[in-house]
This record gives C-alpha cells, structure tokens and sequence, in this order.
C-alpha cells in the first residue's frame, strides 16, 4: 500500500541509531527502534496520514495490522494510533478478533495499556452485551497481558465504571506474582476512587491485596 511504504521511507530517512539505543534500553530491549523522537513521529505519520487519507479510510484494519507486523516499535504506534482514530465508534463485531491480536503481539505495557483502555474499552461501550464474554475469555487466558487488559479496559470509564466487574477482576488475580498483573489491580482501583473514593477504600481495606496493589489503589486517597 502507499501509505505504508512511503511511511517506511520517510521514517527511515529520519533513522537515528544514537537515540535508538537509549528506547530500546527503556523497553527492557523487547524492541526495535528507528530512534525517532516522538514528536517528529508524529508529524511524519500526520503528513503521511494526511496524504493518504482516502486509502487509510478504505483500508485502515489492514493497514494497522500490517504496521504491527513490522519489526520497529516506532511502526506499531502507528497502528495503533490509526485504529484509534479510525474505528471509534465504528466498531463491528469482529474487530475484538484482531484487537486481541494486538494485545498479544510485541505486547508490552506501552501498547497494550493504549489497546485496553481506548480499542477494549472503546468495543464493549458499544457492545457492552459482548463485556462478560470478552472479559472473561481474557481474564482466564493463559497470557498475563490478556489478564491485565481485563483488569484495566475500564480506565476510561470513570463515574460509569462496573465496580462489581473491577472487584471481580481484583479478586480473581489479587494473588498473582506477576508485577504487572499487581500494579493493573492498583491502577483501576486508583482511578476509580476519583469518583468513589469510600467504596475504593473500603473495598481495599476489606481485601487482601498484595502490597503493590494496595499502595496503588489508595495513593490518591486522603
């Protein structure tokens, strides 16, 4: 497609291997990078986005999937970032097929926090009939990224946030030793208390979380 491969060239144009050592080093080395900042990523995708508009339009899921596929970070962003824009509020179905597919590839906590709360959150406000089927397949997986999409898809919620759902999730996973999976539980319930500050505290104060979990749930709590 067009878009891609001029996006690949441009971003390759403005490859810097001085700059990419020190992402790569921040992502635990999981990753690739062309050693684009931030910033001028952007406005390298913006352009590209702008220029292709009508091919982005026509072929966004594909687009975004082939982007993923890709081996630098700097190109799953892009993807991401394309979906976002794309498929809000136009979801179908299907789409939770390949947004599972994102969570599950080149997963790290930068990309899969960004699926979870804005593609999971942004699917089940529209099929909030799909929520239990969905969170429940993901919480019972065998993957600790699926597990912390479970946890977490609701950041966005706010005041409408499914507290019942959120305990369940915590109580399911409150015993696990993985630190993402601690740190999940702790961060819902942290942003959930900025609109129910008393059910947050007395559910934390009721329960045995683990210690990272606890701390991150009540940190914003006086």
């Amino acid at each position: 497609m067009n878009f891609i491969t001029n996006l690949e060239h441009d971003f390759h144009q403005n490859t810097n291997s001085t700059l990419a050592l020190p992402m790569e080093k921040y992502m635990k080395n999981n990753f690739s990078f062309l050693g684009i900042k931030t910033d001028k990523r952007r406005a390298i995708f913006k352009f590209n986005c702008e220029k292709y508009k009508v091919e982005i339009k026509q072929n966004y899921r594909t687009i975004a999937w082939e982007l993923y596929q890709k081996n630098e970070r700097e190109f799953h962003y892009c993807g991401i970032e394309i979906l976002m824009k794309e498929i809000n509020k136009n979801y179908v179905l299907e789409d939770i097929q390949l947004i599972e597919k994102l969570l599950i590839t080149h997963s790290w906590w930068d990309s899969v926090d960004t699926i979870a709360k804005y593609l999971v959150g942004g699917y089940l406000q529209q099929f909030p009939h799909e929520t239990f089927k969905v969170i429940e397949s993901f919480s019972n997986a065998d993957n600790r990224w699926l597990n912390r999409t479970a946890i977490i898809f609701q950041l966005s919620y706010k005041e409408k946030t499914n507290f019942e759902l959120l305990k369940f999730e915590c109580e399911k996973h409150k015993e696990s030793k993985e630190f993402f999976i601690q740190k999940a539980i702790g961060w819902a319930l942290r942003e959930y208390s900025k609109f129910n500050q008393s059910d947050v505290l007395e559910y934390v104060k009721l329960t045995q979380l683990k210690p990272l979990s606890q701390r991150e749930a009540i940190r914003n709590i006086k």
